[in-house]
């Protein structure tokens, strides 16, 4: 029965929505903006849920002073202060809970972010070896796209800038189309499990 009840909600529910797409009359108008207010209020509970998950978690580790127990003091005394400045001062500018933000949050979202370049550069020299000559057009499509980009390609050759924007108008968004159509196709795939009840996953199992 627990697994039943939210299966039959599911279906239900993905039925629902697929019609009021298709169906813009009462009562099926306006499902959209009702079911919505209704994930904002179930995302509010799922959110509650997910911090005391959060607090058990790491005041465990805490107290069983496991490894990596020093960061989870961090975070508890992060989470802690977040909370009591913001719901005793507010979040607005010069408050501590901007200050908080401002000075300790956005420059580790930043260092977090720039990481990314090194995995991104060795992610490309990976990808850029001419092993084949798949690997070799891409090697010669990013050399062009990259110098007809910055000044220098066009001092090296006055027709590299104009390549480069064709390869990113046509093949390129060629490409990217192509990869958005099976985005969609997997998405719908995808739905139609989850409302038929083939994919459980988010049940916790199966």
């Amino acid at each position: 029965m627990k697994r039943q009840v939210p299966l039959i909600i599911t279906f239900i529910v993905g039925v629902v929505m697929v019609i009021q797409y298709f169906i813009p009359r009462q009562p099926f108008a306006g499902l959209f903006d009702t079911f919505n207010r209704w994930f904002l209020v179930i995302a509010v509970f799922a959110l509650l849920l997910g911090l005391l998950n959060l607090l058990r978690l790491h005041v465990n580790k805490v107290k069983k002073i496991d490894k990596g127990w020093g960061y989870s003091v961090v975070l508890l005394s992060g989470l802690v202060a977040t909370i009591f400045t913001g719901a005793k001062w507010g979040i607005g500018t010069g408050t501590p809970f901007n200050y908080i933000f401002v000075n300790i949050q956005q420059p580790m979202g930043a260092t977090m972010f720039a990481l990314l370049a090194f995995f991104i550069a060795s992610a490309s020299f990976r990808a850029f070896r001419a092993r084949n000559i798949d690997a070799t057009l891409l090697l010669v499509a990013a050399i062009i796209v990259m110098l007809g980009r910055v000044p220098i390609g066009n001092i090296l050759w006055n027709k590299l800038p104009l390549i480069a924007d064709w390869i990113m108008t046509y093949p390129n968004t060629a490409g990217q189309r192509a990869i958005m159509i099976g985005i969609a196709l997997g998405t719908v795939s995808y739905s139609l499990r989850v409302i038929l009840g083939i994919e459980r996953t988010y049940l916790g199992g199966e």
